[in-house]
């Protein structure tokens, strides 16, 4: 070879090499688009399920309080019901011409609470606070104490209002007086 031809051997041989580079650079780049193509691809569907996912819960939490609202509506119209029977026996008692019966309207008024004391209890409601019950703060309200030697120690001498609940919890205290 002669002294030209190796000088332009030469010069190829950088141009040959960044060539290469150039192309190497260049199928780097289009892999890291490609794979940044991706990654912008994968975090356009996880947003999508994210925001289905969100919409999904917030539609979830509409419905579960629209419900709520119409068990309560439904609750309040089935005690309603339950009542009725006890108000038409009252309005009759009120209608009827007594005749001075006495005895007839004390007999109605007894069967007419007897009916709603019914009706509580079919909705759950317990009575409770009678004298000789052992005294519980959490459902007695205690209103006057009285030293007694025939009753024992926290022992309700007597009740002046009857105690309520439902279920576990209390709706009314009951007002007592204790002994000891």
């Amino acid at each position: 070879m002669s002294k030209k031809e190796k000088e332009a051997k030469e010069e190829k041989e950088p141009q040959e090499k960044a060539e290469k580079t150039a192309k190497a650079s260049e199928k780097k780049d289009e892999k890291k688009k490609s794979e940044t193509d991706m990654l912008k691809e994968q975090l356009e569907e996880a947003n999508d399920k994210f925001l289905r996912l969100n919409a999904e819960y917030q539609n979830f939490k509409r419905r579960s309080e629209k419900e709520k609202q119409e068990t309560y509506s439904f609750a309040k119209v089935d005690i309603i019901k339950e009542l009725l029977p006890v108000i038409d026996n009252l309005e009759r008692a009120i209608a009827s011409d007594g005749n001075n019966d006495y005895d007839g309207l004390k007999k109605g008024v007894e069967m007419t609470f007897d009916s709603l004391m019914t009706t509580l209890s079919k909705l759950g409601i317990e009575v409770y606070g009678e004298s000789g019950e052992t005294f519980d703060p959490n459902l007695h309200n205690a209103v006057m104490h009285v030293e007694d030697e025939n009753l024992g120690e926290n022992i309700i001498a007597e009740e002046f209002q009857k105690g309520y609940m439902y279920r576990d919890s209390v709706v009314r205290h009951s007002m007592v007086k204790v002994a000891n």
